[in-house]
């Protein structure tokens, strides 16, 4: 499998590093505006990779070189110096519109998958520059926000992570929500035996702004959340994850990018789940709709 990554910030770093110890990846090309830096990265997990089992190819290069990539990474964002979602929508949006077209011709067949912010109304943007099918246009969405709340739901309950079926759905950003209607482990509903989980959820928004402030970035999480899509799609192993990709009619929704919980395959999205909300959480996704539909005006 050959994946790309473009931008090689904290992110895309640490994206690099999680894609070359998951084993799933044979080719890896990093590219950044700063090609020092990718050349720097590149040869440092080269050394890195002489301690593996297994051979990886990592090469640092312009996007020529990303061609006839099965994944693309995108995780070049502007630099902010406040964290803010829908600040970065007009400096992002005017990225996008600058480097998709050429990203999208040397891989004509690749999935793309979006790690940069405003996430979702860069999923729509890309769709609006491209003819490429929503199935293989992927943002990561509230993959993370899920993996956090799972992990606190977890810790509560004794539970490894993995057993806990608990999303966060809607738009990565203020008005994502728990769908705790849904929430379940071992075939019992979470919420009978987690106490509060809005404050679990609460807790959870929380966390990464907790990272920011520790260290001025998150990367780690996000990078092993982008591997965890480059997996199920290296082995065709059809896991559900909650990432955002258009919508089409899910509770009169349309025309809009969310994330709800997607079957991921070898060519991208092979199913996108619709599931039983309860009335409050269905009209939060619909603000979270109008929330996306807003942030889209202010693209660049």
């Amino acid at each position: 499998m050959k994946v790309s990554i473009i931008g090689m910030g904290h992110v895309g770093a640490a994206t690099a590093h999680a894609l070359m110890m998951g084993g799933d990846v044979e080719e890896l090309v990093l590219v950044s505006r700063r090609r020092e830096k990718a050349h720097a990265d590149a040869l440092d997990l080269t050394h890195a990779a002489a301690l593996l089992a297994r051979t990886i190819h990592i090469e640092a290069g312009d996007l020529e070189a990303t061609s006839g990539s099965d994944l693309v990474v995108l995780a070049h964002s502007a630099p902010l110096d406040k964290p803010n979602r829908k600040l970065l929508a007009g400096a992002n949006g005017k990225m996008f519109r600058e480097t998709i077209p050429e990203i999208a011709d040397q891989s004509p067949y690749s999935v793309l998958l979006v790690l940069s912010n405003p996430v979702d109304a860069l999923v729509h943007l890309i769709l609006e520059l491209t003819d490429r099918p929503w199935r293989k246009v992927i943002g990561a969405g509230t993959l993370i926000d899920s993996l956090r709340f799972r992990s606190l739901i977890s810790q509560r309950l004794g539970i490894h992570p993995h057993d806990v079926r608990a999303y966060v759905l809607g738009e990565h950003g203020e008005t994502q929500f728990p769908a705790i209607s849904i929430a379940e482990a071992g075939g019992m509903r979470v919420a009978n035996r987690a106490g509060d989980l809005h404050e679990l959820f609460e807790q959870a928004r929380r966390s990464p702004w907790e990272v920011f402030a520790g260290k001025g970035y998150t990367d780690f999480a996000i990078a092993h959340a982008a591997a965890m899509v480059t997996s199920s799609m290296a082995h065709n192993d059809l896991h559900t994850l909650p990432v955002s990709t258009r919508i089409d009619g899910f509770l009169g929704v349309t025309g809009v990018c969310l994330s709800l919980p997607c079957v991921i395959g070898r060519k991208g999205v092979t199913q996108q789940l619709g599931p039983d909300l309860s009335a409050d959480e269905e009209a939060a996704f619909r603000a979270s709709a109008e929330s996306v539909r807003e942030t889209i005006g202010q693209l660049g």
